[in-house]
C-alpha cells in the first residue's frame, strides 16, 4: 500500500488545482463545486470495467451517489464518470476534468 501513496498524492494534487482554477462565480457554479468537494475522498485503487469487457486498475476519487462515480484513468491521464453496476464501477465513456464528469450529472 505505500507504493500507491505517492500516486493517490500526486491525484489529489490535480484535483486541488483543478478545485483552485475551477470558475465558482455563478450560483450552480458554486453548488456544483460544493456538492463535488462532499463527494470527493481520498484516492484509492479500484478495478473499473469497461466495454469490450475488459477491466483496468483505475483510481475513485468520488463516493457513488447510488448511480454515478468519478474515477482517474492513470493510462489515459483524465478523469472518466462511471455508472455503478452489479459488477463494479463502468466506464461510460464521459471523460475530461473531474468537476466536468461530476457535473455532467448533477
Amino acid at each position: 500500500m505505500a507504493e500507491a501513496a505517492p500516486e493517490a498524492e500526486s491525484i489529489d494534487a490535480l484535483l486541488d488545482a483543478e478545485i483552485a482554477g475551477f470558475d465558482d462565480g455563478s450560483r450552480a457554479g458554486r453548488m456544483t463545486l460544493a456538492a463535488f468537494r462532499a463527494a470527493r475522498h481520498r484516492p484509492r485503487k479500484i478495478t473499473v470495467n469497461f466495454s469490450g469487457g475488459f477491466t483496468q486498475k483505475c483510481w475513485s476519487v468520488t463516493r457513488t451517489d447510488g448511480c454515478y462515480s468519478v474515477i482517474y484513468l492513470p493510462s489515459a491521464g483524465y478523469f472518466s464518470l462511471c455508472v455503478d453496476s452489479d459488477f463494479g464501477p463502468l466506464d461510460i465513456g464521459v471523460h475530461g476534468p473531474a468537476i466536468g464528469c461530476f457535473a455532467s450529472v448533477q
